[in-house]
């Protein structure tokens, strides 16, 4: 999985976009730092409230879409509808105001939010909520390098790939692994706008703007 991809920074402001967890968020980092972020929790209606969203953020920072320098939309994996949704605007922003659209995957965006006290000396297990019995994972190092590929497991199986020392367990699934001796289990940890942005605006673990979905979508036959 990309994790580090450029070591360039944008000067100009970007906009952070996401819908692929069970929430819709936006952000806009500017000179350094987040300058505004909201994040909405729902299950669904991200169609409806993101474009609003993105409009609050921008209004937040001081700043429109021209002045920005490109736009970051988390990828997934999570909700099919919520990726969609927000690639499309995402695309429909870049492609309007002439801007370059990113990705950024959401095992990505929840280890870079991750305080790095809690994760010192310590690998990290980021667990994605699917849905389903087999979660989505993806193992990093102790300095958030990925330890393999993206996993599509139970959590018995996940936990069976853990390299060996001290883990920490992130992420909106990180509650549905029981936590192994010599582990511990982050606070919060789902994907967000903000995390997003910071990491477009610094160059990592930016990838092609495209949906990462790791298993088929359901499908429901009339």
């Amino acid at each position: 999985m990309p994790n580090e991809l450029s070591d360039r920074a944008v000067i100009r402001p970007v906009l952070g976009l996401d819908a692929a967890g069970a929430a819709c968020s936006a952000a806009v980092w500017r000179d350094g730092a987040i300058a505004a972020s909201r994040r909405l929790p729902m299950a669904r209606g991200q169609a409806e409230s993101l474009m609003p969203l993105v409009l609050e953020v921008l209004a937040a920072a001081g700043t429109g879409f021209a002045a920005l320098g490109q736009v970051a939309v988390g990828v997934g994996p999570g909700s099919f509808t919520g990726i969609r949704i927000a690639l499309a605007a995402a695309r429909g922003i870049g492609l309007a105001a002439d801007l370059p659209v990113v990705g950024v995957d959401s095992f990505s965006a929840v280890a870079a939010a991750l305080p790095e006290a809690e994760r010192h000396g310590r690998s990290l297990l980021v667990v994605v909520d699917s849905r389903r019995a087999a979660l989505f994972g993806q193992y990093y190092d102790a300095e958030l390098r990925p330890l393999g590929e993206a996993l599509v497991l139970d959590p018995p199986a996940l936990l069976a790939r853990r390299p060996p020392g001290p883990l920490v367990i992130a992420g909106d699934g990180a509650a549905l692994v029981p936590v192994p001796p010599g582990a511990l289990r982050a606070e919060g940890g789902a994907p967000d706008a903000a995390a997003i942005a910071r990491l477009a605006a610094a160059g990592k673990a930016v990838r092609e703007p495209r949906p990462l979905y790791l298993r088929a979508p359901d499908v429901t036959l009339p």
